[in-house]
């Protein structure tokens, strides 16, 4: 590697931590204290033979769940500056401190972006970090136990907000299907309804996608649940995997109940040298891209992802290979639909003996916030070393099918004269959405989500080039939508209170 440019980005170190409430070792850990210990492993990981930590000059902070949306209180509090009381713990006092965006793209962008910045000569060294504690959040405060995790922390920060502009709609909202669950669940019923399968069918396909899945966790020292479950299981809707939104049950949701960190430090070729950090550990980044999709509501077919198609082949364009070149792959898995975008718009296999997973997937490695992508680009980097010459692909979504990051990693030379860092903007909607209706309408898909007076349905549906979502608690009606096609069923539908419309079916 001798002739390879000084500027040259390589990701030489990567780090992951975790740990289990009530098992051994557990103690408790902070979200800082995660991340700071992830970022630690990494500098570890890239074996230099000079500190590193103090030529650290950027730290990335991935947003962690608590200060992305209301949904998520802090009980304990949090940093005032996250990558500053991240980059403290390992000694570092970067000249550049960020905090990123909402989203589960938002580690693997940044590998693109920061690596433009390496070969710009803007940066040497950088450092990505994040990670989520909820389980032992959610575990204190089942005890009644409170814990102080504020920090304050002086020095710059570039605070990118959380960046929820044209991610959802209100009319989402409103109709409970503007996060993540019922999004999707929507998404989800218009790829069932096109393949002709019944809800029960459709989940067992959900199972047979998820139980490979769910093999790879059990194998991973770092999973929030490392338990083998077969296609049956994941289907089957019990006590223990309960209907949260038709079509899923609780074991096949991102499960975001985790303590995880992970990070990754990203150097110049220049500075990798001169910090004595072996050529073995270096590992090259041969293309990032991301695109962005309009909210839900508005796009051209609810099923679909164009922008994370768009991703992914750019990326391959970039790096000059197709599928058939991958050795390890890690499809973002937040739920099922993310995968089967990718897999039907490609032709690809589900049962692909590579694999979709590097980890074993978000529903049982664990969602670790905005921050999963980061263990699966960490994961990528030990196969790549592992086996010098193949290539992995990361693939990274946020929001509801919003935002998606590519990534292509092998220990072959990748050529930085040219960026190879391309975002492709976004994809334009296709639909309106009307905030209310009064009239006919064709439905188009549906979810039930159970509710605190009993299940709420709801339905989205056309009105011409407009799309209108309504809202029904009537058994009767949740026991049709379970029955037969919906998809171009007149329905009317009527304003309510509180900007929420109702139908029935005509």
């Amino acid at each position: 590697m001798s002739l390879v440019a000084g500027t040259t980005p390589v990701i030489v170190g990567v780090g992951q931590v975790s740990e289990r409430v009530g098992e051994s070792g557990y103690s408790e850990l902070s979200h800082m204290d995660l991340a700071g210990a992830a970022l630690a492993a990494a500098i570890a990981d890239a074996g230099a033979a000079a500190p590193l930590a103090a030529a650290i000059d950027t730290v990335v902070a991935i947003r962690q769940f608590e200060q992305s949306a209301t949904r998520y209180l802090a009980p304990f509090g949090h940093a005032n500056n996250p990558p500053r009381a991240i980059a403290r713990r390992v000694g570092a006092d970067p000249a550049r401190a960020v905090h990123e965006v909402v989203g589960g793209q938002s580690p693997q962008r940044l590998v693109g972006e920061l690596a433009a910045e390496i070969a710009a000569g803007r940066s040497r060294l950088a450092a990505i970090a994040g990670a989520e504690a909820l389980s032992t959040v959610r575990a204190l405060l089942g005890r009644g136990e409170t814990r102080d995790w504020s920090e304050e922390w002086g020095g710059t920060l570039e605070d990118r907000g959380p960046s929820y502009d044209g991610v959802v709609d209100m009319t989402a909202v409103r109709h409970g299907v503007g996060a993540p669950i019922g999004g999707y669940a929507l998404a989800e019923n218009v790829r069932r309804e096109r393949l002709g399968l019944s809800l029960q069918d459709y989940r067992l396909e959900i199972g047979r996608l998820f139980a490979p899945f769910s093999q790879v966790a059990a194998g991973n020292p770092h999973s929030a649940a490392p338990t083998a479950r077969s296609a049956g299981e994941l289907a089957a809707l019990t006590e223990r995997n309960r209907l949260v939104a038709e079509p899923y049950g609780r074991l096949v949701v991102a499960r975001d109940q985790v303590n995880q960190g992970a990070a990754i430090l990203i150097a110049s070729v220049d500075e990798a040298r001169r910090l004595g950090v072996p050529e073995s550990r270096w590992v090259h980044i041969h293309a990032v891209t991301d695109c962005a999709e309009p909210p839900l509501l508005s796009r051209a077919d609810l099923e679909k992802s164009p922008a994370a198609v768009s991703a992914i082949s750019s990326a391959l364009e970039i790096s000059g290979i197709g599928w058939e070149n991958l050795s390890a792959i890690d499809l973002y898995s937040c739920f099922a639909i993310p995968v089967f975008n990718l897999l039907d718009a490609f032709g690809l296999d589900r049962d692909d003996p590579r694999g979709w997973t590097l980890t074993g997937g978000l529903p049982f490695f664990g969602g670790a916030g905005n921050n999963y992508s980061a263990h699966g680009i960490a994961e990528a980097v030990a196969r790549c070393r592992a086996a010098p010459g193949s290539h992995a692909l990361v693939g990274a979504n946020g929001g509801i099918m919003s935002k998606y990051a590519a990534g292509v990693y092998s220990t072959v030379p990748a050529d930085w004269s040219e960026s190879r860092w391309r975002s492709l903007g976004k994809i334009e909607p296709a639909f309106t959405v009307l905030d209310s209706h009064s009239g006919d309408a064709l439905a188009e898909t549906f979810t039930i989500q159970p509710g605190k007076s009993g299940e709420v349905a709801t339905l989205i549906a056309r009105v011409g080039t407009a799309r209108v979502a309504a809202n029904s608690a009537d058994p009767a009606v949740c026991a049709a939508l379970r029955q037969g096609r919906m998809s171009g069923r007149p329905v009317r539908i009527e304003p309510g209170e509180g900007g929420i419309n109702a139908f029935v079916f005509i």
